[in-house]
């Protein structure tokens, strides 16, 4: 059995409270989701809702014209006679999702209609599709209440639009009311009262259900299922792209067409572009999910794998970690020191490993980076030889003027001043070092993410944890700096940044 995905980021998913995307940030997304993720149809607006949403279509179907993806791109419409066909037709869709109906009570409450009125008014909005050129699937809205209180109003709609020129006819949770028994009993009597009918299942996440929903749906016989990119959309969201991808590969055995392995790659770009970032244990996307932090663990690991599962990081795109803190026993220390280089004696471990449990108890952030200065620190022996120095700087702020940075810096023991300035201290600090760098001719790595941490309810004074995403000569790494002073922790990260490289 193979199960086929349609992607909604770019019309469900941009339903997320604060999220807008432009243009050309769809344009983007589109090629990844197609072209990267492969996903097998995608979803990119709603029809006649913004002049910036028919732009936004239009450069995508152009895009997808062009590249033999047309077919695969859709637009929700309505059953508004030509309004949304002509919009979409403009617009150069191929692909209307009709919005329908699929309770009695959204019929009757808010259409005003009588269930005969409603089906009439759709069999027109589907010869008026043909007409024009235009394939059509079909959402029944509110299909799980309907399921719920008025099936025989669902028969009804099935009953008459079966022999229509639909291709899918999309089941959606819409109000994310449905647990999985629901889900499997309500999706199997569809499927077995219409064998020969192609259906989709649309899940929303309100009570935390719609993976096992989806779950439920595949088991019943559906073979279609809507998605978002990080489980982007209304309310709680949809089920996440990246949920489903698991669920189906590991637990069912059956095909689908994604690249699993661009999976994180693209959920990290549309984190950027929807701003709404990924939880740290996110399934499959998290930054943390794939990093063991018990050294229990490390240890089964370091013996014969014994904590792995099916779910290899390998598979999508990313690596396995080993936290260090609290919880750290010597295997987390050893596979971290393995990818140093980094061997020490039994005594030395033993050292060590004290030190990084310390440092954990206080809650300070341990990272592999930071191993080689702990070990310097603990064993009392030569300190690390740290051939860049930050000696002096000097920040300046004011209302209305561009912020002034001067930097000292030494390095090889050699001393470089620079004066610049720029959007904000931190900014000015980075053009003064650049201008530096530019002048030595030496490389500089590009910033990916700048993410500020404070402790919740934080005072004036409070700790920053400052933690900087870079990417350098094809390898991207994180530095951490801490201070009650934002600009001067994420200084910290760059001086820390500027020693990895230079290794």
């Amino acid at each position: 059995m193979k199960i086929t995905l349609m992607d909604t980021t770019l019309r469900d998913g941009e339903q997320t409270s604060g999220v807008s995307f432009t243009a050309g940030e769809k344009l983007n997304m589109a090629r990844l989701l197609l072209e990267e993720l492969k996903v097998d149809r995608i979803e990119v607006a709603s029809a006649r809702v913004s002049e910036g949403e028919f732009q936004g279509a239009r450069e995508i179907f152009r895009w997808a014209g062009e590249h033999g993806y047309l077919d695969r791109v859709e637009v929700l419409g309505f059953v508004d006679g030509n309004a949304s066909l002509d919009w979409i037709k403009e617009a150069g869709g191929k692909v209307i999702n009709l919005l329908t109906k699929g309770s009695l009570n959204h019929c009757k409450n808010q259409l005003r209609k009588t269930r005969e009125k409603h089906l009439a008014d759709i069999k027109d909005s589907l010869k008026r599709a043909r007409e024009k050129g235009i394939r059509a699937n079909i959402y029944f809205e509110d299909w799980s209440n309907g399921m719920r209180h008025s099936k025989d109003y669902m028969y009804y709609m099935l009953d008459n639009l079966g022999k229509e020129s639909i291709e899918r006819y999309m089941l959606p949770d819409t109000l994310g009311i449905l647990n999985h028994r629901e889900t499997y009993d309500f999706c199997q009597d569809i499927k077995q009262r219409y064998p020969d009918l192609a259906f989709d299942f649309h899940a929303h996440n309100d009570y935390d259900l719609a993976t096992a929903n989806v779950y439920a749906a595949i088991s019943a016989g559906i073979d279609g299922i809507h998605t978002t990119v990080n489980g982007l959309g209304e309310r709680a969201g949809n089920v996440p792209v990246s949920s489903v991808i698991g669920i189906v590969e590991d637990h069912f055995r059956y095909e689908m067409s994604v690249d699993t392995s661009k999976l994180y790659a693209v959920s990290k770009f549309i984190e950027t572009f929807s701003g709404v970032r990924i939880p740290e244990n996110k399934p499959l996307i998290g930054e943390n999910v794939f990093t063991q932090t018990s050294g229990i663990h490390a240890d089964g690991d370091q013996k014969d794998n014994l904590y792995f599962n099916d779910l290899l990081p390998e598979r999508f795109g990313r690596k396995r970690a080993y936290a260090l803190g609290k919880m750290s026993g010597k295997a987390s220390i050893l596979k971290n020191l393995e990818e140093l280089g980094i061997e020490l004696s039994k005594e030395d471990m033993k050292k060590v490993t004290r030190r990084v449990i310390e440092l954990g108890d206080k809650k300070e952030v341990v990272t592999q980076d930071d191993l080689p200065y702990i070990i310097s620190d603990v064993l009392r022996g030569q300190r690390i030889n740290e051939k860049i120095k930050i000696r002096n700087y000097s920040l300046s702020v004011a209302a209305g003027l561009r912020s002034m940075a001067t930097l000292s810096i030494e390095i090889d023991k050699e001393v470089y001043e620079a004066t610049a300035s720029g959007d904000g201290q931190y900014d000015a600090f980075m053009k003064a070092l650049w201008k530096i760098y530019d002048k030595l001719g030496r490389k500089h790595p590009v910033l990916v993410d700048y993410n500020v941490t404070i402790p919740p309810g934080g005072k004036t004074d409070a700790l920053v944890l400052c933690a900087i995403t870079w990417k350098h000569e094809g390898k991207t790494f994180k530095t951490r700096g801490l201070d009650s002073d934002q600009t001067v922790a994420a200084i910290k990260c760059t001086t820390r940044m500027l020693n990895v490289i230079n290794v």
